[in-house]
């Protein structure tokens, strides 16, 4: 019974931590360099949004994943795009979303 109390506790502390480690932010003291050449082509419709600066954390670094149109989720919404943020620990991507 021992044996099974100290696997249930060693579990439930190994997923304690990893939602914990979930939820890290991301923070960098130089902003990534963006990409030069972006080609913009054509909007699939004239509903579609062009998203132009847009960053993914990967591994516990930024990678650049914009350039590209996106159709809004339901009629009436607008797009706010991603932008970096700075305070006192660095700098921090904030992801654009859809808003009513």
């Amino acid at each position: 019974m021992k044996n099974i109390n100290k696997v249930l506790f060693i579990l439930a502390i190994a997923l304690t931590c990893g939602a914990y480690g979930s939820m890290a932010q991301i923070y960098v003291n130089v902003r990534p360099p963006r990409p030069v050449a972006v080609v913009r082509v054509q909007a699939p419709s004239p509903q579609h949004v062009w998203v132009d600066e847009d960053w993914h954390e990967r591994d516990g670094k930024y990678e650049w994943n914009g350039g590209r149109w996106e159709a809004p989720p339901h009629p009436g919404y607008k797009y706010k795009q991603g932008h970096w943020n700075h305070d006192g620990h660095g700098h921090q991507w904030r992801q654009g979303s859809w808003h009513r």
